[in-house]
């Protein structure tokens, strides 16, 4: 069962003329609900300025509509600071020469986890075992006098800066979202008392209003309650399981037809997953992946495979293989195209180091790769050149997102150390939280792997728990590299992450600026390619100089 709430809300205009407080609530489908969560929002707009209404309106209602179309994958907070952010500007920009203000303030539930973002002078409390809590800060001047001064609020500055608040959900807990023109003049007392009264949610938020105006308040007056009737959740992969509940598919055998697929052969066949190859109707190759018969009831597992193909559809594009809808589907599995061609693996095992300009040509698409796996909040942390495909079509393809990480929706046991042993982060096993530094650091491992045959810090067992210093620079296995890159590689597998690049891209400038110098091997002395021509040439120059000289003498 997902995060189950109540929720109720009241706005009364009171002695104004009009109403300028805006409320808005959004409970999406379950499945979007489960990435982006429910959103409740309240704006209060400013009766001085141009129009108020407008402001507070518009404000909430490009929350409800955007939030939504930003990347599944992208952080709470960081989607609606980018929102409110485009917002401030359009106030700017709207308001005729004169200044269109709002407070606002936005409250996402998702799972069993909250963030509120905040700016201006509404309110918002936690009511839990009839004990009020206000978490949200009023922006206004402390002076006497200004107490209903704004020093921030949607439309007023530039530069809007907002207060963001996270925290862990408890069941039976509400959220009360107020106008200044209700806690202003009731006081957090009598709130806390309204809602001892009124433990139904519709009377609860009429009565908070109604006895705002009663008590003598001249503003709009609203309110809007949430009730956490039942925690949701940990995962993304735990929420699609519940909404899923698909069985594993039986054994399958080449020449079997399976839910409209042509099952040729059974190609891996491992204790964490089965993976066949099948084809569709055109005959074209799919890999089908599932889980053996054996994991049917390990739930962990199972959220892992559905989690697995939730983030892939959500990095589609060159660098990744494309995953087939499967609207059809009655079982747990999921299919992504088969591309013929070489892991860089193979690649190695096959032709040795690779040469510098196909180096950096592969180098510089993988960064490109991993740098928008990041931009979408999506962790790998399995890079190495086993799960590098070099297709036949020439385009380089990240594999195998088992152990991706996003941030806020992935669950990631603390005692587990995801990935391969040789190329993970110094940081992750002194129990660091996943990052993209430690992303990094395995796409540098693995570019140096490639040139070099060897690990920068030599090669990691399984449950060893090494001690990192610096590592052995790359040209002492290849003295022909120019010495930005060796540097360039040095700096990427560095045991300091503060050390290393911070973003893929920051990386690939370095290598995209290096198109302009030359990566062939340093050009060796004349005297060290051809020695004896070299002797050869200076002792003739030597005897020609000698001839000159007695030559000059004989004519003396």
């Amino acid at each position: 069962m997902g995060l189950q709430l109540s929720h109720a809300e009241a706005s009364a205009t009171g002695p104004r003329a009009e109403n300028q407080d805006a409320l808005r609530r959004v409970t999406p489908a379950p499945e979007l609900a489960a990435s982006k969560g429910l959103l409740f929002a309240i704006a209060d707009g400013v009766s001085q300025c141009a129009d108020g209404g407008l402001a507070a309106r518009s404000s909430v209602q490009a929350l409800a509509l955007d939030y939504y179309a930003t990347p599944e994958t992208w952080a709470v907070a960081e989607a609606l600071e980018r929102l409110l952010i485009a917002q401030n500007r359009w106030l700017q920009a709207n308001g005729g020469g004169q200044p269109l203000l709002t407070t606002l303030s936005a409250l996402v539930l998702r799972g069993r986890r909250f963030t509120l973002a905040h700016v201006g002078d509404c309110r918002v409390y936690r009511w839990h075992q009839q004990q009020l809590q206000r978490i949200s800060e009023d922006h206004v001047w402390e002076q006497p006098g200004m107490q209903h001064v704004l020093k921030r609020a949607l439309g007023l500055d530039q530069h809007l800066v907002v207060d963001f608040l996270d925290g862990e959900l408890r069941q039976g807990e509400s959220f009360l979202l107020l106008s200044d023109g209700v806690w202003a003049t009731l006081g957090d007392s009598a709130i806390a008392a309204i809602l001892r009264d009124q433990p139904d949610l519709d009377s609860a938020v009429a009565t908070l209003v109604g006895a705002a105006h009663l008590a003598g308040s001249q503003d709009n007056a609203s309110a809007l309650l949430v009730r956490v009737d039942a925690l949701g959740e940990r995962s993304i992969g735990d929420a699609l399981l519940h909404m899923r509940q698909w069985p594993l598919p039986p054994p399958l055998k080449p020449g079997q037809q399976f839910e409209g697929w042509q099952v040729e052969a059974l190609l891996n066949h491992s204790r964490q997953a089965l993976l066949y190859r099948v084809r569709d109707e055109q005959q074209q190759a799919w890999l089908l992946k599932t889980l053996p018969a054996a994991l049917h009831n390990d739930l962990a597992t199972c959220q892992g495979l559905l989690s697995e193909e939730w983030l892939l559809r959500r990095v589609a594009g060159r660098h990744f293989p494309q995953v087939h809808g499967g609207a059809a589907r009655q079982h747990l599995y999921y299919l992504m195209r088969e591309y013929p061609g070489r892991t860089l693996q193979q690649l190695f095992r096959d032709s040795g180091p690779l040469p510098l300009d196909q180096w950096q040509s592969l180098a510089e698409r993988l960064l490109r790769a991993v740098g928008l796996l990041h931009r979408r909040q999506i962790l790998h942390r399995d890079i190495k050149p086993d799960n590098l495909l070099l297709g036949n079509d020439g385009e380089l393809r990240v594999l195998d997102f088992g152990l991706a990480y996003c941030p806020g929706l992935s669950a990631d046991p603390a005692h587990l150390l995801p990935g391969t042993p040789s190329y993970i982060a110094p940081e992750a096993f002194a129990g660091e939280p996943p990052s993209p530094q430690q992303d990094l650091y395995a796409v540098g491992v693995s570019l140096y792997y490639l040139l070099t045959g060897h690990y920068p810090h030599g090669e990691i067992e399984a449950f060893q728990r090494p001690r990192f210093s610096a590592a052995v620079p790359p040209s002492r296995y290849r003295p022909d590299l120019p010495e930005w890159l060796a540097q360039s590689l040095e700096r990427g597998v560095c045991a300091d992450p503060a050390q290393r690049y911070e973003t893929a891209e920051e990386w690939l400038l370095v290598l995209e600026q290096a198109e302009r110098r030359s990566l062939s091997p340093r050009p060796r002395p004349l005297l060290e390619r051809e020695p004896l021509k070299v002797w050869r040439g200076i002792a003739l120059l030597a005897l020609l100089l000698n001839l000159m000289l007695l030559l000059a003498l004989l004519h003396r």
